[in-house]
């Protein structure tokens, strides 16, 4: 089975399975939203959204964030590690959103990476989930099941993304991370599948009799 073969292969079955796919992490707004996604950073979604009610009913705007005490982001946002940093990230840039950018989150990647603690994934999920633009986020476990299934031999998210984005049309990018991100999880994890498990790695690779070793992230 050729590349473009496997690619139309997992979008059909991945719509099948994941027809309409939430957004994971819990938010109102894209400045919610950008909190929760830079939460999540080393952190799983679930935790995110156990903190984040605490935190947005303390301050929910980059106006009210930028006036709250970083030790008290702190104390909430403990649980999601990497605290100490996120906590700093979080008030300086909502305090940038209201000196640079009218207390709105700017919709296009330069402005938002030029944030504190926002990288180039973290401004993806934002452009794609709020903004409606045309992203493909990768994360490790994206680009862990793009090596499983043949779609890039990239040895790191960046170039994994390029790979993924060559493959698939672009209507399908900002449904289609999300889609994957659920199939991994729920099919397709690192100990449950090692690319001759699953029900999409045995499609691809019906042959395939030995486990598939990835490059890291």
């Amino acid at each position: 089975m050729k590349k473009a073969e496997r690619a139309e292969l997992i979008l059909n079955r991945l719509g099948e399975l994941y027809p309409d796919p939430p957004i994971p992490l819990d938010h109102d707004s894209p400045f919610t939203l950008l909190i929760a996604v830079l939460l999540s950073a080393q952190c799983t979604d679930e935790r995110v959204n156990l903190v984040t009610p605490k935190l947005f009913r303390l301050a929910r705007t980059p106006e009210t964030m930028a006036e709250v005490p970083v030790d008290s982001i702190l104390e909430i946002i403990r649980p999601c590690g990497l605290s100490p940093q996120k906590s700093k990230a979080i008030s300086k840039l909502s305090g940038i959103l209201v000196e640079k950018f009218d207390s709105k989150v700017p919709q296009d990647f330069e402005s938002l990476e030029s944030l504190p603690g926002v990288g180039h994934k973290t401004a993806s999920v934002v452009m794609a989930q709020a903004f409606r633009v045309p992203a493909f986020p990768v994360d490790t476990h994206i680009h862990r099941l793009a090596q499983r299934w043949g779609l890039t031999n990239g040895k790191n998210v960046k170039q994994t993304e390029l790979d993924l984005k060559k493959i698939f049309p672009i209507e399908s990018w900002n449904q289609l991370h999300l889609q994957i991100i659920y199939y991994g999880r729920e099919h397709c994890q690192a100990r449950s599948c090692d690319g001759t498990r699953c029900l999409i790695c045995r499609e691809c690779y019906p042959n395939r009799k030995n486990p598939v070793v990835t490059q890291k992230a």
